[in-house]
């Protein structure tokens, strides 16, 4: 289920939307490099990195495609922008990751990498579903259970973080104090980066992913 490609502002849109996902993978590597914890997802794919021995950002395109896949099975509406979403985000993670240092006992620095890819990504979030073209795949993850469970947004979105979560903790991702600073804020982050930047998505469906807990993806 493919949502209609705008032909008459695709060059534009196109532009803006990979101006949001490079601020996205911008905004993974610095939380990444605080060594302080980072989001639940990235948590996840940096453990299969470490487990598989690929690129994080390479487990992030893969992880990306098998919810897509899943997704589609469950009927979900999907835009191309969910489809530069998966192969954007991830090689653009993999650039910043080339050129940002590994930060460890400087602990105003790593705090203030942390804060700062925390409200990148609430940038990076407003400027992406502002172009309108299609919710990310985690996302989609979300609307799909909730249109197929009757769950409420708010629970199939955090019981999909919890269940990540685990399963990256698990697997040894890179956890810590971050990741429940990054749950914290990364709300917060996103509301104010919409009131700034004046966002008004038109999908309904994006307009229910506010009422739920607004963590965006890249991840």
């Amino acid at each position: 289920m493919l949502k209609p490609i705008r032909w008459n502002t695709f060059v534009r849109d196109l532009f803006v939307i990979q101006i949001g996902f490079a601020l996205f993978g911008l905004s993974i590597a610095l939380t990444l490099q605080s060594n302080l914890g980072t989001s639940t997802w990235t948590v996840f794919e940096a453990a299969l990195a470490k487990l598989t021995g690929l690129s994080i950002g390479a487990t992030t395109i893969l992880n990306a495609f098998f919810i897509l896949i899943f997704v589609l099975i469950l009927k979900e509406q999907v835009g191309w922008g969910t489809l530069a979403n998966i192969l954007s985000i991830g090689l653009w993670l993999n650039l910043f990751l080339a050129y940002i240092p590994s930060i460890r006992g400087q602990i105003i620095l790593q705090s203030l990498m942390l804060l700062a890819g925390v409200f990148m990504q609430g940038f990076a979030s407003a400027i992406y579903i502002g172009v309108s073209a299609g919710a990310g795949p985690r996302d989609s993850l979300m609307l799909a259970i909730h249109r197929t469970t009757k769950l409420s947004l708010r629970v199939a979105r955090a019981s999909i973080e919890i269940v990540v979560f685990i399963a990256g903790w698990a697997l040894g991702g890179p956890a810590g104090i971050g990741t429940l600073v990054f749950a914290l804020l990364i709300g917060p982050a996103v509301q104010w980066a919409f009131k700034l930047l004046k966002v008004q998505p038109h999908q309904p469906a994006l307009e229910k992913m506010q009422v739920a807990l607004p963590l965006p993806e890249g991840d």
